[in-house]
């Protein structure tokens, strides 16, 4: 648990980091991602580079430490660059060829793949960050050239001096840390990427949750799972089915007699209990407009009581209204009317 939380932190950490680094507030959402893995992935680089240095620097090779101890000042600079001149494009080709091309003048350095530990991996770091945070073309584009470099190394080893000062224990070691690093910044980088695919499902998840919600809010069930299917549009013929129509009386009156807040909360206390009548008489709303109320029986399921069930909802909805007026000292009334026969219902357009 500890290096869970541990890890979690750390990784939190960075990418805040390079969060802040590449800031740019006219950038989206995506952008900005794409900036900060790419700054986060050269800064998970530079760890390994100063430890791989001090580790040839103990070798007495000065000229092969000189590579990787290169690579954070030569990072710092670019991120200072990027910085001034606020061109990502430019940081991002210069920083993944430095990932790219300094491994390869490494192995140059100490001699060959076998002599220097097959430090080449480390060019693999290129391509998989591009693929991480960059389009399909740069993708393929890197790879080829992480490949191209691996060929050039096999084409030049047999000319190179093998022979360096690095001990046995040094060269198994930096064996070990050549497969483990890049599989390790490869690992962070995949987290990273699901955890962020992660986000983004979970994200069309609740959006998809809330539109389904918000049918169900202000559509009959029986429609809105039809939409939720796929149905484009909606159109049915009901043969016997019944309106009624609720109309506020006195609402003009009243509200000059109330502040906007307390019209609406008003309204909004009355519609949340027609609602619960509704609910209970098995009717369907369709719509509330201002101080109107519309109630539909026999749709979308046909029911053959259809008028006598909106009578009872009338009737429930006034004694109500007597109820809620004479706790708050005011006359709250409304008209009703009822028409019953054919229909049409239809629900379409495109937004």
């Amino acid at each position: 648990m500890f290096i869970t939380g541990l890890y979690r932190w750390l990784f939190d950490w960075l990418f805040a980091f390079a969060d802040r680094i590449t800031q740019n507030a006219t950038d989206s959402d995506q952008v900005q991602l794409r900036k900060s893995t790419s700054v986060l992935t050269a800064i998970l680089v530079s760890p390994a580079a100063i430890i791989w240095g001090a580790i040839y620097l103990l070798a007495d090779e000065n000229v092969a430490a000189s590579v990787p101890l290169s690579y954070t000042p030569l990072l710092i600079a670019n991120i200072v660059a990027f910085k001034l001149l606020k061109r990502y494009e430019i940081f991002e080709f210069v920083q993944r060829a430095m990932i790219l091309v300094l491994p390869l003048l490494l192995m140059i350095a100490l001699g060959g793949f076998v002599s220097s530990s097959a430090v080449v991996i480390w060019s693999l770091v290129t391509p998989m960050g591009a693929i991480v945070n960059s389009t399909k073309r740069l993708s393929m584009f890197w790879f080829a050239m992480f490949v191209g470099v691996v060929i050039y190394g096999a084409m030049i080893d047999g000319s190179l001096d093998q022979a360096n000062n690095l001990p046995d224990w040094a060269r198994l070691t930096l064996f070990a840390g050549n497969i483990l690093g890049p599989s390790s910044i490869a690992f962070f980088l995949l987290i990273y990427f699901v955890r962020q695919n992660d986000n983004a499902y979970e994200l069309v998840e609740y959006e998809r949750r809330r539109s389904e919600a918000l049918l169900d809010n202000v559509l009959p069930s029986a429609i809105a799972a039809r939409l939720k299917d796929g149905t484009e549009s909606v159109a049915d013929r009901f043969d016997e089915v019944s309106v009624l129509f609720a109309d506020m009386v006195g609402s003009t009156t009243l509200a000059a007699q109330l502040s906007p807040e307390e019209m609406v909360g008003l309204l909004n206390e009355i519609f949340t209990e027609f609602d619960e009548i509704t609910l209970r008489h098995g009717v369907e709303k369709i719509s509330t407009s201002g101080d109107n109320y519309v109630v539909a029986a026999g749709v979308p399921e046909v029911r053959a009581d259809h008028a006598g069930a909106l009578v009872r909802v009338a009737m429930e909805m006034r004694d109500y209204l007597d109820k809620r007026g004479s706790e708050i000292g005011r006359g709250l009334t409304m008209r009703f009317g009822i028409n019953s026969g054919p229909a049409v219902s239809v629900v379409g357009g495109s937004g």
